[in-house]
């Protein structure tokens, strides 16, 4: 939702979220602790916590990237996962979050000690996990030695965001073997940007890879506001229910599924 200009109502926000959390997912993103005026349709996610009804397995993650933000919250008991952008570019991380990837690590040594503190966990977004455009350093070298990094801070869950769409099935799979392999402490997780023709053989890559972990987006609406402006579009949530359907590997409910899919035509075509 953070890249739709028009304002999407707190209770439209929290009817669509309801819908979500009836499907069976293992984790539900459901809003940012950021700043208002940098990203205002997230202005509202207290609001939508507090209005959620949470009574499953599904667990909540929210988004944040500075002090404040961490502050803000751990202050809320149904929240389970912490995001935090933490960007392989030293280009993109100034873009996105106004700061040095070493200022940025030390953010993340603040939330995971929070995290500790309040009982959850962090999930870091290594974004540009797959390249980038600005002609940063890139390696798979590089990647494993900055999860080492977090591995030693305490982070657990490491999720490479291929933020401008650049990975292909040949990348995928032997990058997250070495990871999985060279940090067996680390959960990897995989947040996709795919054009549709080319969603399933990255899937494919990923589930051979030894990747548990995949995010997606209903209808693939997403991509971060403060990348390229040619963005490539979040995996869409309902191809992935799809392709694990045809591997026998799902567990989501489907009418619940289809319900949330028909919620949100009224998000995000209204």
């Amino acid at each position: 939702m953070q890249g739709l200009h028009e304002f999407i109502p707190t209770n439209l926000k929290v009817r669509y979220a309801n819908s979500l959390l009836s499907v069976g997912f293992d984790t539900l993103d459901v809003g940012s602790f950021v700043s208002p005026k940098a990203i205002p349709q997230m202005k509202d996610t207290g609001e939508v916590l507090d209005a959620l009804d949470v009574n499953g397995d599904t667990k909540l993650s929210v988004i944040v990237a500075n002090e404040r933000g961490i502050n803000s919250a751990v202050q809320y008991e149904q929240v389970s996962y912490l995001g935090f952008p933490l960007s392989l570019s030293e280009t993109f991380q100034q873009r996105n979050t106004n700061r040095s990837i070493n200022d940025a690590f030390e953010v993340v040594k603040q939330a995971q000690d929070a995290c500790e503190k309040f009982n959850k966990s962090l999930n870091v977004y290594l974004s540009m996990g797959f390249g980038n455009p600005y002609g940063d350093d890139y390696s798979v070298q590089l990647v494993s030695d900055f999860s080492g990094q977090l591995a030693e801070l305490g982070v657990s869950i490491i999720s490479l965001s291929d933020t401008i769409g650049v990975a292909d099935p040949e990348m995928i799979k032997p990058l997250f073997q070495e990871l999985v392999n060279a940090h067996p402490e680390i959960e990897f997780g995989a947040h996709l940007h795919s054009q549709v023709e080319s969603v399933d053989a990255k899937l494919e890559a990923v589930l051979e890879s030894g990747c548990q972990r995949i995010d997606g987006a209903i209808r693939g609406f997403g991509g971060c506001p403060m990348a390229k402006d040619d963005l490539v579009g979040n995996m869409p949530t309902e191809m992935i229910v799809r392709f694990l359907n045809n591997k026998g590997e799902n567990t989501v409910n489907q009418k619940a599924f289809d319900h949330a899919m028909a919620i949100s035509n009224e998000v995000f075509f209204n």
